[in-house]
C-alpha cells in the first residue's frame, strides 16, 4: 500500500516537528511519500521539515520539502500535487497529529477501483474552558459524529482525485473535496487522529463565521454538488436532549451561532483559528 502525504504550511514552526513525528511512527505501510508545501514560511519552518527527511530515508520512504512563495493554500495544494506519485493522496494541516494506524487503513479503503474520499476519527483538542464546551456539543453533531467531514485531513484515491483539476480559489478545500463524493462514497476509519479547535470566544466566532461563508460560497459556486453534502439539521428532540444533559456546552455553541449572526468581531481576509 503507498500514499503521497500533502502537508501545506504557512509559518508553521510551532507545529510540523509534531505532525512530522507522528507521520514518522506510522504503521503497516509499505511506501509513503511526504511532501510539505512551506506556502510564504517566515519563520523556520521549511528548516525544521528538512530535518526530518534523514528519518523518512531510514524507513524507505521519502520526504520533500517545497520552499515557496506565498501563493495560497489552494495553489499549495496544486504545487503538492503536482510533486506527488502515488495516486492516493492524504491532505493533512500542519497542525494534525494522527495515530499510528490510521494510514495503513486509509490506504487500505482507497485501495478500490471505484471513487473513494476517506479520513479517520477526529479527536478535538482545546485548552480554554469555552473552546472545551463548544467542541464538547460540536463533536456530537449528527454530521460530525456520523459523518465523515474531514476537517484538517482528508483522504482520496486516484479515481477520487480524477473528479476535480486544479483546487479552486475557495474559502473551505475540505468542503469542496467532500462535495465530489456522495456519502455512501465517504468512509470514515477507526484511527483517530489529533485535531486542536480555535481557542476561545474570539477565535471560536472567526472561525465559525469562515466557515458559514466558505458552505455559502460553496452553496452559489456548486449548487449541484452541495446535494452531495448530506448536512441535515439537529431535530428539536435532539436539541433538547443536548440542553439537558449539557447545559453549557448548548449554550456556548449557541452563543457563538448568535454572535456570528450578530456580526460580532467581524473582520476581512483569510481566518486562522490559532
Amino acid at each position: 500500500m503507498s500514499l503521497s502525504v500533502i502537508i501545506p504550511a504557512s509559518n508553521e514552526a510551532a507545529y510540523i516537528d509534531a505532525c512530522l513525528r507522528a507521520l514518522l511512527d506510522s504503521s503497516g505501510l509499505a511506501e509513503m511519500q511526504v511532501i510539505v508545501v512551506a506556502n510564504g514560511c517566515r519563520d523556520d519552518t521549511v528548516a525544521r521539515a528538512e530535518a526530518h527527511a534523514t528519518g523518512f530515508a531510514g524507513r524507505g520512504w521519502t520526504l520533500r520539502v517545497l520552499d515557496l512563495d506565498g501563493i495560497g493554500k489552494p495553489a499549495a495544494l496544486d504545487a503538492g500535487d503536482r510533486a506527488a506519485v502515488y495516486a492516493s493522496r492524504v491532505y493533512l494541516d500542519a497542525d494534525v497529529v494522527i495515530s499510528p494506524a490510521l494510514l495503513s487503513q486509509l490506504a487500505e479503503v482507497l485501495d478500490v477501483p471505484q471513487a473513494r474520499y476517506a479520513s479517520g476519527t477526529p479527536r478535538v483538542t482545546a485548552r480554554s474552558r469555552v473552546t472545551r464546551a463548544y467542541a464538547r456539543f460540536w463533536v456530537r453533531l449528527p454530521f460530525v459524529a456520523q459523518g465523515v467531514p474531514g476537517f484538517g485531513l482528508y483522504a482520496v484515491n486516484g479515481a477520487g482525485r480524477a473528479r476535480w483539476d486544479l483546487f479552486p480559489q475557495v474559502i473551505s478545500d475540505d468542503t469542496y473535496v467532500r462535495i465530489q463524493f456522495t456519502p455512501d462514497e465517504r468512509v470514515k476509519v477507526a484511527a483517530p487522529y489529533d485535531w486542536p479547535m480555535a481557542e476561545g470566544l474570539r477565535n471560536l466566532v472567526r472561525v465559525r463565521r469562515r466557515q458559514d461563508q466558505g458552505v455559502a460560497e460553496l452553496a452559489l459556486l456548486e449548487p449541484v454538488l452541495m446535494g452531495n453534502e448530506g448536512k441535515a439539521s439537529p431535530s428539536k428532540a435532539w436539541l433538547i436532549a443536548r440542553l439537558l444533559r449539557d447545559p453549557l456546552a448548548f449554550v456556548t455553541y449557541a452563543a457563538v451561532t448568535l454572535l456570528v449572526r450578530m456580526g460580532w468581531g467581524a473582520q476581512e481576509g483569510w481566518v486562522r483559528g490559532r
